[in-house]
Formats: C-alpha cells, sequence, structure tokens
C-alpha cells in the first residue's frame, strides 16, 4: 500500500521516524509551518525555519524515498503580536516560488483573540495575493467551533478565495459538517489521545463519506504517532472498508487537493 501524509511537522521527528513511514507506504508528505515548542525572539528565527523546511527537510527525507513539500506562514500561536508577526509575513514572499512550497499554512487561530484574526485575515489576502492554496489550523478543545466559525467567516469576507482550495484542518464531530458544507476540505489530525484518535477518524469517514476529507498524522515535537495514518488504515480495513475506501481518503484524495498548486509529487 502506499499513502500520502498530508500534514506532518518532520522538523520535530528523527530520521527513524522516515525510516518507519517509507516502510509502512508513504510516498509523500506536506510540511506546515507550525509553533516550534518556544516563540522564537525574531523575525531572523523565522527566516532559518523557512530554509530548514524548503532547503533541509526535502533531502532528509529523499533519503527515504519520501517526496517532502511545505507550507510557510507565522502560525496563529506567535501571531499576537501583530508588529512582530507582519516582519515575518514580508519574509514569506520570497519563499513561495521554491519548489516543494505549495501555499500560505498553517494560518488559523489559536485562542480567538483579536490579534490572531487580524493576523490571519492578513496572511488570508497574502496567499490570495500570491494565488496560493490555503491550509488552515482551527483551536483546540471548546474554542474549536466558535474558531472554526470566525476562521470561514474571515475566508468569506476576502472574498476571493476558492474554499476548494482551503483545506481546514483539526476537525472534529462537532465541526466537520460545518466546514464540507461551506466548500472547504476537512483534515482530520489523528493523535494516539487527543483530537482524533484513528478509531474517531474512522466513525467520522462512516458518518460523513469521503468527499473533500482527509487524514494525517501532525506528528510533531509532543505526543503525536508518525504512523497514525496507516493506523488509521489498519482501522477502517478491520471495519470491512473495500480499499478503494481507505485509498480515497489516504492518498487519492490528499493527491487531488495538493495537486491543485501544481508543485505536488507523490512520485
Amino acid at each position: 500500500m502506499k499513502y500520502i501524509d498530508p500534514h506532518i511537522h518532520m522538523v520535530s521527528r528523527t530520521t527513524d521516524d522516515y525510516h518507519n513511514m517509507a516502510l509502512a507506504g508513504c510516498v509523500a508528505i506536506t510540511e506546515p509551518a507550525f509553533w516550534a515548542g518556544y516563540d522564537r525572539s525574531s523575525p531572523q528565527g523565522f527566516y532559518d525555519y523557512y530554509r530548514l523546511l524548503t532547503e533541509t527537510e526535502p533531502k532528509r527525507a529523499a533519503a527515504y524515498g519520501i517526496n517532502h513539500h511545505c507550507w510557510l506562514c507565522i502560525n496563529p500561536k506567535e501571531a499576537e503580536d501583530p508588529a512582530f508577526a507582519r516582519e515575518v509575513i514580508e519574509l514569506i514572499p520570497e519563499f513561495l516560488d521554491k519548489p516543494g512550497v505549495l501555499g500560505v499554512g498553517e494560518i488559523g487561530l489559536n485562542k480567538n483573540s483579536k490579534n490572531e484574526l487580524t493576523i490571519l485575515e492578513e496572511q488570508i489576502a497574502l496567499a490570495a495575493k500570491h494565488n496560493q492554496l490555503v491550509l488552515v489550523h482551527t483551536p483546540h478543545l471548546e474554542d474549536k467551533l466558535k474558531g472554526t466559525k470566525l476562521i470561514i467567516d474571515a475566508i468569506k469576507r476576502n472574498g476571493t478565495i476558492d474554499p476548494g482550495r482551503v483545506l481546514i484542518d483539526h476537525v472534529e464531530e462537532h465541526t466537520v459538517d460545518l466546514v464540507l458544507s461551506e466548500g472547504f476540505w476537512a483534515g482530520m489530525t489523528l493523535y494516539p489521545d487527543t483530537k482524533c484518535t484513528p478509531q474517531r477518524a474512522a466513525d467520522i469517514i462512516e458518518m460523513c463519506g469521503t468527499e473533500r476529507l482527509w487524514i494525517n498524522s501532525a506528528g510533531d515535537w509532543g505526543h503525536s504517532d508518525p504512523l497514525a495514518v496507516p493506523k488509521c488504515r489498519l482501522e477502517m480495513k478491520r471495519r470491512g472498508h473495500t480499499e478503494e475506501t481507505i485509498d480515497t481518503i489516504s492518498y487519492h484524495n490528499p493527491m487531488k487537493f495538493l495537486s491543485q498548486s501544481g508543485k505536488f509529487n507523490a512520485g
């Protein structure tokens, strides 16, 4: 079997993870810019991070036969200072033409604050100006539904972005229908304990079908699992889903969405 992990933070993973993912059938990944576990103290820290995503990680992945792609932004957790965030945003256009860069992401909201929303709107405008795909982070726990609504409203206010070119990630049972009904793509982020487990994701697929829906591991510096996608595939197989359905959710759907960039290569 082969699969795509369309949202995984490999800068926080070891080369052993690349090796194990390749053995499990991973052929391509996309890595959104995210919080590094600490707040960066200068825009230069982001510049170096963007170089890491666009220059170093593709080489690490290629050593294991995996095609690496990325997204660039300032993440919502570090967007509370608008002046600082704008300095970071000014750096992004320099990198957008690099071969593996698919779009702007993962933008979104963390605490649903006014400043976060301002920077979200400015990054939506950046994506629209440069005709980029968009990958969105939705807040956690009790703020998720409110934040998802705020994000959708912000994209609609911009008015120039096709919802079919936006993936809203970290959906759960109470937000997936909202995202899909507005014409966006929806991502289920699989974690061992929080967000969606593979079992919950299989439940959502059984409730919602497979249209405009994908699964990803998000494997990061916290308690996470870079093999969550193949584990969800196994859970779906255990439940009797067809190979066609399993491949749709873990390979063909990411391929369809990501190929809109023109730079995505699944090998």
